[in-house]
């Protein structure tokens, strides 16, 4: 019963959560201009500005993810718009329903979430009118229509709720995943090397080294390699020839200021509950020791990464703020109300404040702007660039008249310095064709390169004679593992009638009760995968090669999972997570078959003029 509940609370929050980030991205982008929508459920539109902030708030969490820029073609390849856009239209399927249905919510709840909105408060933590004021002016909002957004996404919610309430799994299903992650097995091995052959190792005979030769022609092939001469500018190629303006350097440091005068800060872990209650009880049971601050994020069907806020000033963490920051370093909070409701605080860290003076900034702001500086005037020399090359000049003409250098190079897929390191080059190469004219490509760092293919060298395979020493090498290597599990296997048998490892004459070693969860090292790769496979009773015994070793292993024992507490919180997060997931399918089932009740129109020409205004 204590499980079904717990399932249930992780599903409305969940849900809820979803809401509650979709609320943070509001005001990054004004798209303007006269395009009012880029579609519609039934009568219910989707406004541009939506769809432009919705996708411009999940190619940032993407960039952020892989650490690099990306451009909207490269999120349209992976399908970044057409899942932002997917999820309006459930939303606004979700949006007419509830009006159907005539739900909503009162003044008091808009207010409440109005109210509790980082965005909108003060240096104090508090509802601050001028920053609510101003950040709608920013994306040219009025608070009539957001306070709106605010009460559809509310009522949106409760719809939601009516959908996934009630929606559990069995503990049946946390059990099996408990007893398939935490069974024991005592496992003794055997270790073979090389040298416990019986017999050395032949020299190879012609015919061995023509069927080694012959069994892996792609070993000994050259990879086809594509001849090109190309030229290219990049902005550190230039960045010194730049003037910088000692007034914009002024002017850069100013910008950012946060980055160079920053208050004293917290590294912080946050874990939300949906009651005061529940909040009580996990304090109680870290005051005690009974769990880890760790243990009660996996309770919640959570990862660390999921609880972490990284690192907040006071005024981040609004109203909890004094609290954290009365807390030393590794300290867990009392339970403290906030906008998501009561949470528990955890501080690993403090970062004293700091301030780095514009002449101790100057060198790298001198960095930045020159690299920036020179991006844009190699953006402006590409209309020129592009004037040479329709004309009919050469590579070699376009260098000696532009700042572009000229150079060569002998590519294959193993490339990876110099211009053959971006993914753009690699692209435009492997598509080049030999009668290609050059034309002007731009890199993702702001670089820009014009090449030409001038031949291409088929993958090609080596004569024998040309790699017989490494065919030698490599045929001595398969032969070695061949007696190797020869010979072990032979010893197998030995220990499967009854041969005790120890009378191998190996060295032998036992690890007692491991889990699938465990790494031995000294093992070779896919060692637990093995010895935990479904069919190997106790007593059965099985090979494992790699590392230059064939291991003997035998199951010594097979023992069920541990009646623990992590094993419990395991169980019970399963079962949360089975259930969020079966949620979230029912309200995606929901909103599809709304969607199809009502119909959907797409305005193509207005989602390529918002794709054509981002980066």
């Amino acid at each position: 019963m204590a499980r079904n509940s717990s399932g249930k609370k992780i599903v409305v929050w969940g849900i809820l959560g979803l809401l509650i980030v979709g609320l943070g991205g509001f005001g990054t982008a004004n798209f303007g201009g006269t395009v009012s929508n880029v579609g519609s459920v039934g009568d219910r539109e989707i406004d541009v500005n939506t769809y432009a902030n919705a996708l411009t708030n999940e190619v940032t969490r993407f960039e952020q993810q892989i650490g690099q820029q990306m451009s909207i073609e490269q999120a349209s390849q992976i399908g970044i718009p057409a899942r932002v856009l997917g999820q309006l239209f459930s939303q606004a399927a979700l949006d007419g329903e509830t009006a159907r249905l005539g739900l909503s919510v009162g003044d008091t709840a808009v207010r409440e979430q109005l109210l509790s909105i980082q965005g909108f408060q003060g240096l104090d933590g508090k509802f601050d009118p001028d920053a609510y004021k101003a950040a709608l002016n920013r994306v040219g909002e009025n608070p009539t229509k957001f306070e709106q957004s605010l009460r559809e996404d509310l009522s949106r919610a409760l719809l939601q709720g009516a959908l996934t309430t009630g929606i559990t799994m069995p503990a049946v299903y946390g059990d099996v995943v408990v007893e398939w992650i935490g069974e024991r097995r005592t496992i003794s091995v055997a270790i073979m090397g090389q040298d416990a052959l019986l017999t050395g190792i032949p020299v190879p005979t012609e015919a061995d080294i023509k069927a080694q030769y012959d069994a892996a022609p792609d070993t000994y092939t050259t990879p086809e390699t594509r001849d090109v001469t190309y030229v290219w500018v990049t902005p550190e190629m230039i960045a010194d020839e730049v003037d910088l303006d000692e007034a914009s350097l002024r002017q850069l440091y100013d910008d950012n200021i946060s980055q160079f005068v920053q208050s004293e800060r917290r590294l912080v872990e946050r874990l939300v509950f949906g009651t005061t209650e529940e909040a009580d009880a996990a304090a109680a049971r870290l005051a005690s020791g009974e769990t880890t601050f760790e243990d009660e994020i996996t309770a919640r069907g959570l990862d660390i990464v999921d609880a972490d806020m990284g690192d907040v000033s006071r005024a981040d963490l609004g109203a909890a703020g004094d609290a954290i920051f009365a807390l030393d370093a590794s300290g867990v909070s009392e339970p403290i109300n906030t906008d998501l409701g009561p949470a528990l605080f955890r501080v690993n860290g403090i970062l004293e404040a700091s301030e780095i003076s514009f002449e101790d900034a100057r060198a790298d702001l001198s960095i930045e702007m020159a690299a920036d500086a020179a991006r844009r005037e190699i953006g402006d020399m590409i209309e020129n660039l592009d004037d040479l090359l329709a004309s009919g000049a050469t590579l070699e003409e376009v260098a000696s008249e532009t700042r572009l250098e000229l150079e060569t190079l002998n590519w294959t897929p193993a490339s990876e310095d110099g211009i053959a390191s971006y993914s753009d080059f690699i692209d435009a190469i492997k598509a080049a064709q030999l009668d290609d004219f050059p034309e002007i490509i731009q890199l993702s760092d702001g670089a820009i390169f014009a090449m030409r293919l001038d031949s291409i060298t088929p993958a090609t395979l080596r004569p024998l004679d040309d790699v017989r020493n490494q065919v030698v090498a490599d045929w001595e290597i398969a032969e070695t593992t061949r007696q190797m599990l020869v010979r072990a296997q032979d010893l197998e048998s030995q220990v499967a009638s009854g041969t005790a490892l120890a009378d191998l004459g190996l060295p032998v070693e036992t690890f007692d009760a491991i889990t699938r969860q465990d790494y031995i090292s000294t093992m070779p790769d896919g060692f637990i995968d093995t010895v935990f496979a479904p069919g190997l009773a106790k007593g059965a015994t099985t090979l494992i090669e790699g590392q230059g070793r064939v291991v003997i292993a035998r199951i010594d024992d097979v023992l069920p999972p541990e009646d623990t507490a992590d094993n419990t919180a395991i169980a019970d997060s399963y079962i949360a997570s089975a259930a969020q997931s079966a949620a979230q399918d029912v309200v995606a089932a929901f909103s599809s078959a709304l969607r199809t009740r009502e119909g959907i129109s797409i305005n193509q020409t207005a989602v390529d003029a918002v794709h054509a205004q981002l980066p």
